[in-house]
């Protein structure tokens, strides 16, 4: 029977694992059509997630536990547990029972010969005011940046082809941005509603910090349209600048009046134009020392532990 590798980035979800791991192992047997594989990726080492994912990996061999040596990011989690991956699908989806392994054949049923990766989409969404803000501001610079289709919704939960995600562990720089991945990766999208559950436990662990790293994963990892708009804005602001000092000169010469520039007035346009032209140079900044830190091969992510028997060798990054 073909093979689904579900792959799980943990955080801070020691009292929610076991319900998701039950509720996929139960859906997949029920279902009867495939084999099954969980990867569940630890990447808050501090917590007691890691000794629930060896708990669980003692109940059920098909589970496969990675921890990591520090937080690296969901995003890099994610990319940990693709390179270890060894089914024909694979599903990505949260360890807080928010995505509902129970639906996941809704998504699976949906891939066809025109379709290589399939999107859960939410008709309510039961997350927090903030976590809301984050992903329709992740929705509109995916499609501004990157060419993500409109109508496209592009979740945690989904399901897509083996060779994708073969594609997108290719990318090895430290700051990887899953959902450009799979833009750059195929444009055989679909989505599927899917009734978005309640958290459980806990709270997300997105804070707002977390969401601007995020963002500017996705602003200088895949297009350098940010640079553009800093050109369009320079030459617009020295145009005007050009034309009002047109009109001062007219106005002095011909009118023969000078004009009363406030002193207010004078600081407003400079701080203005300061500060334009800081966030202008601190973008470039951000674009040279991502280059850099690539350059110096800074890790995407490290592993500290698997739960390979011993005597097995697991790729690390």
């Amino acid at each position: 029977m073909p093979l689904l590798s579900f792959v799980i980035p943990c955080y801070h979800s020691a009292a929610t694992l076991a319900g998701v791991v039950r509720d996929i192992r139960a859906t997949v047997t029920a279902d009867g059509r495939y084999t099954y594989e969980i990867l569940l990726i630890n990447d808050n080492p501090a917590d007691d997630t890691w000794r629930e994912i060896c708990r669980l990996k003692a109940e059920d061999p098909n589970v496969f536990g990675i921890c990591m040596s520090r937080n690296f990011g969901q995003a890099s989690a994610l990319m940990a547990g693709y390179r270890h991956v060894r089914g024909d699908l694979v599903v990505s989806l949260d360890d807080d029972g928010q995505t509902p392994p129970a639906e996941m054949f809704r998504l699976i049923d949906a891939l066809d010969e025109d379709t290589d990766v399939v999107y859960a989409s939410y008709p309510t969404k039961h997350h927090s005011l903030l976590r809301n803000f984050g992903s329709r501001v992740n929705d509109w610079m995916a499609t501004w940046l990157m060419g993500k289709p409109k109508d496209l919704y592009m979740a945690s939960y989904y399901v897509a082809r083996r060779f994708i995600i073969d594609e997108m562990v290719k990318c090895d720089n430290p700051f990887p941005y899953v959902d450009g991945l799979a833009v750059r990766s195929t444009s055989r999208f679909k989505n599927v509603p899917i009734d978005h559950q309640d958290r459980t436990e806990g709270e997300s662990g997105y804070t707002f910090i977390k969401l601007l790293r995020l963002w500017l994963n996705g602003f200088t990892a895949f297009s350098v349209k940010p640079l553009r708009v800093a050109t369009v804005m320079g030459m617009i602001f020295s145009l005007v600048g050009f034309l009002f000092a047109v009109a001062i000169i007219v106005r002095k010469i011909i009118l023969l009046d000078a004009i009363d520039a406030g002193w207010s007035s004078i600081v407003s346009v400079v701080l203005l134009l300061d500060g334009i032209l800081m966030m202008m140079l601190g973008l470039v900044g951000e674009y040279v020392g991502r280059m850099y830190m690539t350059m110096n091969k800074s890790p995407q992510y490290v592993i500290r532990t698997t739960t390979a028997a011993p005597g097995e060798t697991e790729p690390q990054s």
